[in-house]
């Protein structure tokens, strides 16, 4: 117990000081690091076994690994203070190398986790040995004054002495059983108090770290009116709250458990490699664009506010997402044309990719003419009627129609260089993916699905969404078994950016069924039967679930 409460007093510690100096908590500084450190292929696991879960996975782990270190500190501690001094400096040399070294890492990264070590060696010292040496010393008197009268009746020993031999045994022992009861009690008071310091500082270390004058400036906020809005096919825009429910979507199924066409955004997929959601105030915030420019522009906030705004209808995938998963989102974004700004910096010849770079280090780059083709590429700074959430991006974030999130949906963005493929690459190139990333054309049954229940034979429906980024959907087709492939009825078209949702009627027999999709893009390509793995560019294969059906 010492060990443990002596570690949590540390890690509260190191969190305070990362709140007054300004730097990266003890366990985030490490979880950066391995974030940044571990191959793909874990990555990868991690993301298949927790989804978007994965980063309180690696919390728990090293939350989980410093608790066992801190159970042996305490064991150790009761007969020297020489192994958990040890381990103890073994995890902060080993913390702060972690912490001062990857994208993020810089040397004052260190120092709370050096003083999250010293506190945690002092609360260990405080709750085990000051209570040890009370113990010690409490029964050092006690032998002293009683062996003194023990050896003087060993002198003559006769059966009266032996008697108070026994009645004296008697005294020492409860002398020695109101010793440890006041040690408990001492160990309570001290490890309790400890326990409550420790949460106060946390609490605190918390709040310096976390910009609450961000949130209130982002809830102030008012997004500006857009000069070009999606079309009437896609639906009236979402609306924040209760009301959202009352909206009629033609680009909606109406199927019970069916996936919104607008997914809230509260439910929206977040994959990146931010441990701690980056807390920005929009009044120090600023973009940078330079590189391969004529023109190096630094705009703010409201500069950008000030632009031709428009609004857009996309569908966002991360090339992580298995076929048939949910790490793929559509939403209503708000924000200004990447290539109005990207004229404006006047884009020198050669100058292949654009480069992003987020507040926490990520990169991302993707060929300059996916920027300059028509297409609407933006500045994002509202999601479905509010501004961006800090989780999503606040205050501005890219959207790139097409191509995976890797490539592009840079979120917290700070920094646009105008470059080339072969001066620099994104953060997940080196790492074994492809360094472009088109969205494949791909279609999902969510209609039965996990929420569905158990189904009973007689009429039901399958449904699902479909989509093939910046083409559009043509064709959903179903298969039942062995059966003839079925047309399915479409929705209306949100837009060649967006997903499509489907549904077919099925009279259910009871029994085990397969039930398997494809889709057809506007070009008239059928997405392909053939699986492959999500590394290095992306899953494919037609999504296929098993049902059961009830008589």
């Amino acid at each position: 117990m010492a060990g443990v409460i002596s570690a949590g007093f540390g890690l509260a510690v190191g969190e305070l000081l990362a709140g007054l100096v300004n730097r990266r908590s003890p366990v985030v500084a490490v979880g950066d690091r391995v974030v940044d450190g571990v191959p793909a292929a874990v990555k990868q696991a991690a993301i298949s076994l927790f989804g978007t879960g994965d980063k309180v996975a690696l919390v728990v782990g090293i939350l989980v690994i410093v608790g066992l270190g801190a159970l042996l500190a305490g064991v150790g501690a009761a007969a020297s203070m020489r192994p958990p001094l040890l381990g103890v400096a073994l995890f902060v040399v080993v913390g702060s190398l972690f912490a001062s070294t990857g994208r993020r890492g810089t040397v004052s990264d260190a120092w709370p986790i050096i003083g999250a070590g010293a506190a945690t060696l002092l609360a260990l010292y405080v709750l085990v040995r000051r209570p040890a040496r009370r113990t010690t010393e409490t029964a050092a008197d006690m032998t002293a004054a009683d062996m003194t009268d023990l050896t003087d009746m060993t002198d003559d020993m006769t059966a009266d002495d032996m008697t108070d031999l026994t009645d004296m045994t008697d005294d020492m022992t409860d002398d020695t059983r109101r010793g440890m009861r006041v040690d408990r009690r001492q160990f309570v008071t001290l490890g309790g108090g400890t326990a409550l310091v420790s949460v106060a500082a946390a609490a605190l270390g918390r709040r310096l770290q976390d910009n609450g004058e961000a949130a209130k400036v982002r809830s102030a906020l008012t997004l500006p009116v857009p000069v070009k809005a999606p079309s009437a096919a896609s639906g009236p825009a979402p609306r924040v709250g209760p009301a959202s429910a009352s909206s009629v979507n033609p680009a909606q199924v109406e199927v019970p458990g069916m996936t919104p066409f607008f997914v809230p955004n509260r439910d929206f997929y977040r994959i990146d490699t931010a441990l701690v959601v980056p807390r920005i105030d929009v009044r120090t915030w600023s973009l940078t664009i330079e590189g391969m420019v004529d023109r190096p522009l630094k705009l703010t906030f409201d500069d950008l506010q000030k632009r031709e705004i428009i609004e857009h209808d996309c569908t966002l995938m991360c090339v992580s997402n298995e076929i048939g998963g949910d790490l793929v989102g559509n939403a209503r974004w708000l924000g200004v044309r990447l290539a109005d700004l990207l004229r404006e910096a006047g884009v020198k010849e050669g100058a292949n990719q654009v480069f992003a770079r987020s507040v926490d280090g990520f990169t991302a780059g993707f060929p300059t003419e996916l920027a300059l083709d028509g297409r609407e590429a933006m500045l994002a700074f509202g999601m479905n009627g509010e501004p961006l959430p800090f989780a999503h991006g606040y205050p501005v974030r890219l959207v790139v129609p097409g191509i995976y999130g890797y490539v592009s949906a840079v979120k917290w963005l700070e920094h646009l260089k105008l470059t080339t493929f072969e001066e620099d690459e994104g953060y997940w190139i080196p790492r074994g993916w492809s360094a472009l990333g088109p969205i494949k054309t791909s279609s999902r049954i969510d209609v039965p699905g996990r929420s569905s229940g158990q189904l009973r034979a007689g009429p039901q429906v399958i449904a699902g969404v479909a989509w093939a980024q910046h083409v559009g959907i043509e064709l959903v087709e179903v298969q039942v078994d062995d059966g003839a492939w079925q047309t399915a009825a479409l929705a209306a078209d949100g837009g060649i950016d967006t997903w499509r949702q489907w549904k077919l009627p099925w009279e259910a027999t009871a029994g085990v069924h397969s039930i398997r999709v494809r889709a057809t893009d506007a070009t008239g390509a059928t997405q392909t039967e053939d699986r492959a793995a999500v590394a290095p560019d992306g899953a494919t294969g037609w999504h296929t679930i098993q049902i059961s059906i009830l008589r």
